[in-house]
């Protein structure tokens, strides 16, 4: 089902006016760096503001975009699951979880998770045709919400392997926060055979630029914590990394050559995929 831009203002309208389009927030920021149209003036400024410090922030956001892709194919081809919980989605744009594996399987179920009420909107919008699809409104930083919710629970089964994607949402998720335990507890509720997708953004490979886009967000009221291969690696704790292991996203099972992809410090993104055995 999809809706024109008017229909989308009235949406968004009738769901009241505690939905803070004044502020940043990084599903905005991040569906604009995509070239989407679901964001704000705050978003754009915010946005702009970390490119200033990182120009090639737009291709670094693509490659995560395209590595969340060859995550889910690698998924429905090659293990068997066709369920997926999607924390931190954003908001709908091309190429999304539920049209890579329906793609392979119509009947692959998704549940997307966001804690900003307009991805909520806008998704259910654009998902009220499809039964095997949801989004709801929970926040990562309470991971058993997440799992008791009802919606959640109806269309997966956590008994069986599950695909949990983090992708490019812990990297907002503070020291103080914990991202550790919070994929532990929710390690602890997947059935063997499950796998876990992380992205996350580094400083590792282009300090400044990198700290310099963490700044920008930082000054805009969005929290951003960049970190290194072992502090990704340790948030596998307790899963198999699938091979190759951690790897820049751009390269990360790789579709092109490696002379038409762009340099590490152009991406400074870690991804991977961990198997509960």
């Amino acid at each position: 089902m999809s809706h024109t831009d008017e229909e989308m203002a009235g949406l968004i309208e009738s769901n009241g006016s505690g939905l803070r389009t004044h502020e940043a927030h990084s599903a905005r920021m991040y569906d604009y760096l995509l070239g989407g149209k679901d964001n704000y003036a705050a978003d754009q400024e915010a946005a702009e503001g970390a490119v200033a410090s990182f120009p090639t922030l737009r291709t670094a956001a693509r490659e995560n975009r395209a590595f969340l892709g060859r995550a889910v194919r690698y998924v429905v081809e090659e293990t068997g699951i066709r369920q997926f919980l999607d924390i931190g989605s954003g908001l709908p744009t091309a190429h999304n979880v539920h049209q890579v594996a329906q793609r392979h399987d119509p009947d692959a179920r998704v549940v997307y998770v966001d804690n900003d009420p307009i991805v909520l909107t806008h998704g259910r919008a654009l998902l009220s045709t499809d039964d095997r699809t949801t989004v709801i409104e929970r926040d990562i930083r309470d991971p058993r919400s997440i799992l008791e919710d009802p919606e959640a629970k109806a269309l997966l089964d956590f008994s069986k392997p599950v695909a949990v994607l983090a992708v490019a949402i812990l990297h907002f998720i503070t020291d103080e926060e914990n991202p550790g335990d919070i994929v532990a507890q929710l390690r602890a509720a997947l059935a063997p055979g499950s796998v876990l997708v992380l992205s996350h953004a580094t400083a590792e490979i282009s300090p400044e630029t990198a700290l310099g886009v963490q700044s920008a967000y930082r000054r805009q009221g969005v929290p951003l914590t960049l970190r290194d291969r072992a502090e990704l690696t340790k948030l596998f704790d307790g899963f198999e990394l699938v091979e190759p292991g951690i790897q820049v996203v751009s390269d990360w099972r790789a579709t092109v050559p490696e002379s038409e992809r762009p340099s590490h410090a152009e991406v400074s993104w870690y991804g991977g995929i961990g198997r509960l055995v």
